[in-house]
């Protein structure tokens, strides 16, 4: 069987985004996967040629005024050029996005990437944990510490730089990736099944 191919698409203002990124390519080369990261903001057509390739797509970005950057929103309105060919149907999708405040309208640009996946005919995979953090038994430390459903969402202070990334975000992070790549080849192996 073959190693499922996730692509990372991703913009990053101050490096915090980044680093999640980074985990969510961790995560999913650690089950297997090829994974290649790709900065929305610097896209070349040969990167659009591995979006096309890939068999999961992971959008990231930070949450800036209640939805994905202006850099964020600029691929994907030229991701419209996919949407004319399908070219990106039936594809997993997921994703990711960091803000300094605890909620900071996260779940606003999540769902803003959900949108974009159903409006390219891509299936989402949401984080499948449950939240953590929300009891005396609870820590910050705790899978999905911030209590999100429909992806991966980080913390990071304002003040702080890219080091500043809570452990266990980065670990959240890297669940997703795990979880994008299995999902990926199940979609993949069954796709083989039926054809057989």
């Amino acid at each position: 069987m073959t190693s499922p191919v996730v692509a990372i698409a991703y913009h990053s203002g101050f490096g915090h985004t980044a680093v999640v990124a980074e985990a969510v390519r961790a995560g999913a080369e650690e089950a297997g996967a090829t994974a290649h990261l790709i900065k929305v903001d610097e896209i070349t057509e040969e990167q659009w040629e591995l979006l096309d390739a890939a068999d999961a797509i992971v959008f990231g970005s930070p949450t800036y005024m209640g939805t994905a950057s202006g850099a964020f929103h600029v691929f994907a309105e030229a991701s419209s050029k996919r949407w004319f060919t399908r070219a990106w149907q039936d594809k997993i999708a997921a994703g990711f996005t960091n803000s300094a405040s605890k909620s900071g309208d996260k779940l606003h640009t999540l769902q803003y990437f959900q949108t974009l996946a159903a409006q390219q005919g891509m299936h989402w995979v949401n984080l499948g944990l449950l939240p953590g953090w929300n009891s005396t038994e609870g820590s910050e430390n705790d899978l999905n510490r911030l209590g999100f459903f429909s992806g991966a969402a980080a913390q990071t202070n304002s003040d702080e730089g890219a080091e500043a990334v809570h452990k266990a975000d980065i670990a959240t992070a890297e669940h997703l990736g795990r979880r994008v790549t299995e999902t990926a080849r199940i979609v993949t192996a069954g796709r083989a099944a039926v054809a057989a």
